[in-house]
């Protein structure tokens, strides 16, 4: 059997984290990489070690790939319901499928009884995510 090997854009890729974190990472041993020339590779299995889960294919360099920065506003909302639609919000994209990147965070302004939630990744899961977010502000029980 062939072994895959990771690039370190492409671990930090896969990891959601930035290049210079991973490659701190193999600076302190922590990820196992060997060094090509000037370049560092990490094999599957050492990825694998490493993160305790199994490591999703690498995307081809120049591969075509898009993802969603949204911001969206919830105005009139009390501080009790801004934490419910948070806390769901945030789980929710925490039970994406296996391999699925999702980021969000959320910030509650009291004064403003506004909540904003910053969703970032993949187009398909960023869409999922809007239509829940969509369901809880129309029916927020």
């Amino acid at each position: 059997m062939q072994r895959q090997y990771y690039s370190l854009d492409q671990v930090a890729d896969l990891l959601g984290l930035h290049v210079r974190t991973v490659r701190g990472y193999v600076r302190d041993g922590r990820l196992k990489a060997s060094q090509v020339g000037r370049r560092y590779r990490v094999t599957r299995e050492d990825l694998e070690a490493f993160t305790g889960a199994p490591a999703a294919p690498a995307r081809p360099a120049g591969a075509p790939h898009a993802e969603a920065s949204v911001i969206v506003q919830v105005d009139g909302v009390d501080a009790q319901a801004a934490m419910r639609l948070s806390n769901t919000v945030v789980a929710s994209a925490g039970g994406r499928r296996e391999g699925a990147r999702l980021r969000v965070e959320t910030v509650y302004d009291e004064e403003r009884a506004a909540l904003k939630v910053v969703v970032l990744g993949g187009l398909a899961d960023a869409a999922e995510l809007l239509k829940i977010v969509d369901t809880l502000v129309e029916d927020p029980r």
